[in-house]
């Protein structure tokens, strides 16, 4: 059984091409095997959302799965057996056509009756039959020989380390595309093969008899284009060959975590020469083992002994620049943070810089002599006052 496209990207059968768009964007970002690597569930997903975008995004792949409930390249034959499964003469949307093959076949029994009728109505049973034929094995060609169709956009996973995000980077990346034929330019069409369809006379309709009927139909000679042409060798008639493509790419200053960039005109080629799509890049940033991002700020943690935070110090820290000194106060406390104005990233956008925050841990002095131990014996009884009075203030069960 076809897969349902409209359910696999979640939205509605009357969704419009930029709903199918936005919903395919975030489905492939959430599930690309680049972003989820040895998950075979999120693999599978992703093809499926991959498959289904590619019928609905385009016109005329989506307008036969709306009419038969599936795509297929043979067009007649996913039609036909469409037809079958509806029963003998059911098709286009259930109408039943029987009362007009019965009346054709029945001819003879009318004031015009006679071997010759009996004769002339199976040809017009047949001349029905020969049009729902080209209906649905012309219609799909007729379409994709004329029109011009962008593109399918193209997702990739990019890592990137800590500083290749604070300071930007430029990276050469090798992406599989659909590229534009070289050979026919990528219309599909040998070179030279333009010749006016002498079926039709260059319109693209034949006319044809059915009974007192009389239907213009696409011409099966040229499927419609008013000319004949020959398929390119090279690409099959598809205007597009697989490629592998080296793109460079620049990663701005202060990239972050799941910032995604567009590469215009490098996702897949669009048909007939139609413009291609766009490579979309998702950014992955290792973590560092000593500075922490949030957003533009930049956040540390800085030792300092209990005489520096007692007395007042300045120190000197690092900072994605180098090196800066940080006035500490006297009477600092542990855990108490400090900012460096603009000691923190630069975002490309606006042009500012975020902050450095910087946390201060004090650490108690590791006491290996008898002279350090008096000095902290007198200043105990100095301070005698208890630095727990409050907690046991607030804590005590009433």
């Amino acid at each position: 059984m076809a897969q349902d496209y409209y359910q696999a990207l979640g939205v509605a059968k009357e969704a419009d091409a930029e709903e199918i768009r936005k919903a395919y964007r975030k489905l492939a970002r959430k599930h690309h095997p680049d972003l989820n690597p040895g998950d075979k569930a999120a693999e599978d997903r992703f093809k499926k959302v991959q498959e289904a975008y590619d019928i609905l995004s385009d016109p005329k792949k989506k307008q036969m799965y709306d009419q038969v409930g599936f795509y297929s390249e043979n067009g007649a034959a996913a039609a036909g057996s469409a037809a079958r499964d509806q029963g003998p003469h059911m098709g286009f949307g259930g109408f039943d056509f029987s009362d007009v093959f019965s009346r054709g076949a029945g001819s003879g029994a009318g004031p015009r009756g006679g071997a010759g009728s009996g004769a002339a109505s199976g040809a017009t049973a047949g001349n029905f039959q020969d049009i729902f034929s080209q209906w649905f094995g012309r219609q799909h060609g007729e379409e994709a020989a004329a029109t011009q169709e962008k593109g399918a956009d193209l997702e990739y996973g990019l890592n990137i380390d800590f500083w290749q995000a604070i300071k930007g980077t430029q990276v050469r990346l090798n992406i599989s595309r659909q590229e534009s034929c070289p050979v026919c330019g990528g219309t599909g069409e040998r070179a030279g093969a333009n010749a006016i369809c002498p079926e039709c006379s260059g319109s693209g309709k034949v006319n044809q008899q059915a009974g007192a009927m009389r239907f213009s139909l696409t011409c099966p000679r040229c499927e419609g284009t008013g000319r004949l042409t020959n398929r390119c060798g090279n690409c099959g008639g598809d205007g597009r060959i697989a490629a592998t493509e080296t793109v460079e790419v620049r990663i701005p200053p202060g990239a972050q975590q799941g910032s995604r960039l567009r590469v215009g005109g490098k996702g897949n080629a669009g048909t007939m020469g139609g413009p291609a799509g766009d490579l979309y890049i998702t950014v992955r940033v290792d973590p560092h083992p000593f500075f922490r991002r949030q957003g533009d700020d930049i956040e540390i943690s800085v030792p300092v002994r209990i005489d520096e935070a007692g007395l007042g110090a300045k120190i000197e820290v690092p900072t994605i620049d180098g090196r800066a000194l940080l006035k500490i106060p006297q009477g600092t406390q542990n855990g108490q943070k400090f900012r460096l104005r603009e000691k923190g990233v630069l975002n490309s956008r606006t042009n500012k810089r975020g902050d450095q925050i910087v946390d201060v841990q004090v650490l108690a002095p590791v006491v290996q002599d008898e002279r350090t131990k008096e000095i902290l014996r007198e200043y105990a009884q100095l301070h005698p006052e208890d630095p727990r009075a409050t907690v046991w203030a607030q804590g005590e069960t009433p």
